[in-house]
């Protein structure tokens, strides 16, 4: 018998933790952090202690009660014995955002990952590039031990070395690939904490308790994959799709190889969602990324003074569009080092050079431990960076990629005038809003023109969706989806809008966290 348990992302936008039983084993769909819920207890300056490891996380339910977790992450006051260990083959990783893999580092380091060659390459460049923690280490961890002997209180020990999951990759691995997986920047110092890769196998032949199918879509991050997992029924599983990028046929072939499933796991982040006057179309189409170009090329062109992008992180679709403006109207594209880390590493997962054209911009910044950017971002695009000196004297010649954290760096640039392009999501909480009167705030002191986003009467976030393509499908495409797999079983996750499935199919089963269906 096969059952699926939503242990998490039945009832809400992201943290997508599901569970496919089979006679032969088990097998996660994605691991991800819960924003939402993490929210509840958490914020930019109250984190759960990794000190404790999963002790806090389970004591507040904010990942499952499982029997499933990395044995150095539990102190001595957390019997896991009582829960469930239901033994799992390998999580299939849908993408590499954190929502859908942001608790895979809490894991059974002996548990795999399956996921898209691009999709390894991010996640670890990610990893390498960015700040260690418990929960987000997915691709390779540092073992913990109690620092007394009560057993209450875990830390790293440096000497165990960093140690990797086994990578099983939807498509037979380059070269270049396994080199990158197998290596982290700085291990060879010779007091550097070292490193132990795994191996890192094509996923034909692996065996797993079902047979997985792997099908590339559409979303607004590269390497995005659906699944179709074959046992004594067929389940089908988005991830996270859309139709209306560049890649929007490749999710047509993944609905077209899905057809007649059993079961489809969607997501419906935009079920039912009303849009902007702008762009969009109430509850249904979706702006393109082709209409997103044409926008951000009219703003950039005949703008004088520097032009600052602001667009999700990680969407290198959006990154090419602005390399296409910046072409055009005369201008560089200068990324973060951070940036062109991930670029080298997706280019080690598909052969693609991304980078050949743009700058990198030169933080003020203590470099002795960002290994990652002196040996490899500075190897591989030494002449290509651009100084904050260059980007004041010389304005008009750069289009450059920032966000809000990235926003301190003006204190050394020092615009007098430019144009602020905010090219990203809608604020939808409470906290997004405060984030977007502070950027404000920066936007009004260095005299930028903003676009894409304003401030109402009340101080409110406005927003213009002609300037950003969602990653997510439209009512009308998440409708053309099901109807064209008509499963037997609907199971909307990654989602807010239980209701517009239940008013608009008839085979919708709504699913709590926690809850099992049997099939």
């Amino acid at each position: 018998m096969t059952s699926i348990t939503i242990y998490d992302g039945a009832q809400g936008i992201g943290g997508n933790k599901i569970l496919v039983g089979g006679e032969e084993g088990n097998l996660l769909l994605d691991f991800g952090k819960n924003f939402g819920k993490y929210g509840v207890f958490y914020e930019e300056f109250l984190r759960n202690r990794d000190s404790r490891g999963i002790h806090d996380l389970v004591h507040l339910d904010l990942i499952p009660k499982l029997n499933i977790y990395r044995a150095d992450l539990v102190p001595a006051d957390l019997p896991m014995s009582s829960y469930p260990s239901p033994g799992i083959a390998a999580v299939l990783v849908s993408h590499a955002h954190v929502d859908h893999t942001g608790n895979i580092g809490l894991l059974d380091l002996g548990i795999p990952l399956v996921a898209s060659p691009l999709t390894l390459a991010i996640m670890k460049g990610i990893q390498d590039s960015g700040s260690s923690s418990a929960e987000t280490d997915a691709f390779y961890a540092s073992p913990k031990m109690p620092i007394s002997e009560s057993g209450l209180l875990l830390e790293s020990d440096r000497k165990i070395p960093y140690t990797c999951r086994t990578s099983i990759c939807t498509a037979c691995p380059r070269e270049a690939l396994v080199d990158f997986l197998s290596h982290r920047p700085g291990q060879d110092s010779p007091r550097a904490k070292k490193y132990q890769p795994a191996e890192c196998l094509p996923l034909d032949g692996s065996a797993l308790p079902f047979r997985v199918t792997p099908y590339e879509v559409d979303h607004s991050i590269f390497g995005a994959t659906a699944y179709l997992l074959e046992g004594d029924q067929v389940i089908a599983y988005t991830g996270d799709m859309r139709l209306h990028g560049k890649l929007g046929d490749r999710t047509r072939d993944f609905v077209h190889h899905a057809k007649d499933a059993s079961v489809l796991i969607t997501e419906g982040t935009r079920a039912g969602r009303a849009t902007g006057p702008e762009g969009e179309q109430e509850g249904g189409g979706a702006t393109s990324e082709k209409v997103v170009y044409d926008t951000c090329r009219a703003a950039c062109d005949g703008a004088r003074g520097i032009i600052i992008a602001d667009f999700s992180p990680r969407n290198f679709e959006r990154l090419e569009t602005f390399s296409r403006v910046a072409s055009e109207t005369g201008r560089t594209l200068v990324v973060t080092a951070r940036d062109l880390y991930l670029l080298d590493a997706m280019q080690c997962a598909d052969g693609v050079c991304r980078y050949e054209s743009v700058g990198v911009y030169g933080e003020l910044v203590n470099m002795a431990k960002r290994k990652w950017e002196t040996e490899v971002v500075m190897d591989r695009a030494y002449d290509q960076y651009v100084s904050h000196g260059e980007l004041h004297d010389d304005p008009d010649g750069y289009i450059l990629c920032f966000s809000l954290y990235d926003m301190k760096h003006l204190l050394d640039i020092k615009p007098d005038r430019g144009t602020y392009i905010y090219s990203s999501c809608e604020a939808f909480n409470e906290e997004m809003e405060i984030d977007f009167r502070r950027l404000w705030q920066w936007i009004r002191r260095f005299g930028l023109e903003a676009r894409g986003f304003s401030l109402d009467g009340n101080g409110k976030p406005v927003f213009d969706s002609r300037y950003h393509a969602s990653g997510h499908a439209s009512c009308e495409d998440l409708a053309w989806v099901i109807d064209q797999v008509d499963p037997d079983i609907l199971i909307p996750v990654h989602t807010d809008n239980h209701q517009w499935f239940a008013d608009t199919f008839e085979n919708v089963r709504v699913m709590q966290d926690g809850e099992r269906l049997d099939l």
